[in-house]
């Protein structure tokens, strides 16, 4: 909560964030309430929500995988809206969407994290560019911004530090505030266990923390951005 008690994150927002976080967590129950939330919601709301809401879903098996997102969509089909036809297929755009991206994600840092994926293997550094950024992430229907802080609430539940730094920092490139970025952790640690909470909000502090000095940085004619962490 802010200052003046009103919720950082939107309605649309605090729900699509709960909903990533809920499909980490694997607490089928406590999904099939947010579902319903989140059904109520969309009859309100209109196709848009239903289309950011079929986005943050389909783009949880980056980082859950294909049987989580089934099984979570699953459970939405009861509850939710039939199945939407198909998005897009053209494979020849996702290289040159990735790239743009994933460049967005890292920043001065894109260029690391593509050598850091490739020495661990170089079909992961391939996959991670075309098919993680250019044909998921890179997909209409949901803004990167809210696509980052969905991403937010899964690694969160994770607990995967390292991959929750640079997404941390990501949201915050591609246009969330800090305290966007404090909301949705703290909203995604409700469907977490009691040994992540301490990991997630030291990440948090620490990236927050650069990122203020970093603004603080430009403000006074600009710094280089420290070593980072990322690996993706």
């Amino acid at each position: 909560m802010g200052e003046d008690d009103t919720p950082v994150l939107s309605p649309r927002l605090t729900i699509l964030v709960e909903v990533s976080a809920g499909v980490a967590s694997r607490d089928e129950e406590r999904l099939r309430e947010i579902f319903e939330r989140a059904a109520e919601w969309s009859a309100a709301a209109g196709a848009e929500f239903v289309d950011a809401m079929e986005e943050a879903l389909v783009q949880t098996f980056l980082f859950l995988g294909y049987p989580a997102a089934l099984n979570a969509l699953a459970v939405w089909r009861e509850v939710g809206p039939p199945a939407p036809r198909p998005r897009e297929a053209d494979v020849s755009t996702w290289t040159a969407r990735g790239e743009e991206v994933c460049r967005r994600v890292y920043g001065t840092q894109y260029d690391g994290l593509r050598g850091n994926i490739a020495a661990l293997h170089p079909d992961l550094d391939r996959w991670m560019v075309d098919e993680g950024y250019g044909r998921v992430l890179g997909r209409p229907g949901l803004p990167l911004v809210e696509r980052e802080l969905c991403i937010v609430g899964i690694l969160t539940v994770l607990g995967t530090s390292r991959q929750l730094y640079a997404h941390l920092r990501g949201a915050l490139r591609v246009g969330a505030s800090p305290e966007e970025v404090a909301a949705a952790v703290g909203l995604a640690l409700r469907y977490a266990s009691a040994d992540v909470e301490d990991i997630a909000r030291r990440t948090l502090e620490d990236v927050v923390s650069r990122h203020r000095e970093a603004h603080t940085d430009d403000s006074n004619g600009g710094a280089p951005e420290r070593g980072s962490r990322d690996v993706h």
